[in-house]
């Protein structure tokens, strides 16, 4: 099971990610924030609060994604 261990936020509303297996990967949030909670995200104060929380990212308001998910679509730092 994959888990997060560090996460920042890139320009452009991209998380630089950090896994539990050593890989560092880039997910792109923006076709995202057109979608129900992730909406408030668009907000970049907001966006730039993201957090690690029990192996994966969190927001304020019960706002998080499956690391397992975000895995997959995610690209890796070469």
């Amino acid at each position: 099971m994959k888990e997060i261990v560090d996460v920042c936020t890139l320009d452009d509303y991209k998380l630089k990610l950090t896994f539990n297996n050593g890989e560092i990967r880039v997910k792109d949030m923006k076709p995202h924030l057109d979608k129900g909670i992730f909406k408030i995200l668009k907000d970049k104060s907001v966006f730039s609060k993201v957090k690690i929380n029990f192996g994966t990212v969190s927001w304020d308001n019960d706002i998080d994604m499956c690391a397992d998910f975000l895995y997959e679509t995610s690209v890796p730092i070469e």
